[in-house]
């Protein structure tokens, strides 16, 4: 049942705990946001060099301000409209761990819609890390089947919730939102 999940999920995350998730696109692994032990812990079972950042979901464009200095007013239509899962990287990340924001200031955030990652985050009250659920280099799964154990015996919960689901997913489009209103895209 969601709930449970929810609840099992919930709990590894107010421990510090890594949890590998679904989303509204790929299979991710996740942690609390704010806590830099726990991003440290993703970086280490990626192999992923810490130079390169993460995205950050949260479940209502409303608490973008708690993690973002000036949110662009154009960001709320942009997310409003999107047809695709879309990430948008803003300047000024605050209130997130030190090892999440990139040297530049910037961090990338979805607003995600997703009923668990929904219901987690909500329950949660702060923000949690989604990054690829694969070893840095390596592709990025699909769907839960293409995922390496390596990944799986390396979080400490794999939620039991859309693992039997072929659908194949992609990333995320990303697009990089300055201050003023003006944008580019990372990746479409």
């Amino acid at each position: 049942m969601l709930r449970d999940e929810v609840n099992k999920a919930l709990e590894i995350l107010k421990n510090g705990g890594l949890i590998l998730y679904p989303t509204d696109t790929i299979w991710g692994i996740g942690c609390d946001a704010t806590n830099a032990e726990a991003v440290e812990k993703i970086f280490k079972l990626k192999g992923r060099s810490e130079e390169k950042s993460m995205i950050v979901l949260l479940e209502n464009d409303n608490k973008l301000q708690s993690y973002v200095r000036e949110v662009p007013e154009i960001a709320y239509d942009l997310i409003e409209y999107a047809e695709n899962p879309l990430t948008i990287i803003y300047s000024g990340a605050k209130n997130l761990a030190t090892n999440v924001i990139t040297k530049d200031g910037s961090i990338g955030i979805r607003i995600v819609k997703h009923d668990f990652c929904e219901q987690l985050i909500q329950r949660f009250k702060k923000p949690i890390i989604s990054t690829s659920a694969n070893v840095s280099g390596e592709a990025s799964p699909a769907n839960f089947s293409e995922i390496s154990d390596t990944i799986k015996q390396g979080v400490d919960y794999v939620v039991d919730w859309e693992q039997d689901s072929m659908t194949k997913k992609k990333s995320s489009t990303i697009m990089k939102l300055e201050p003023g209103g003006l944008f580019s895209f990372i990746r479409k």
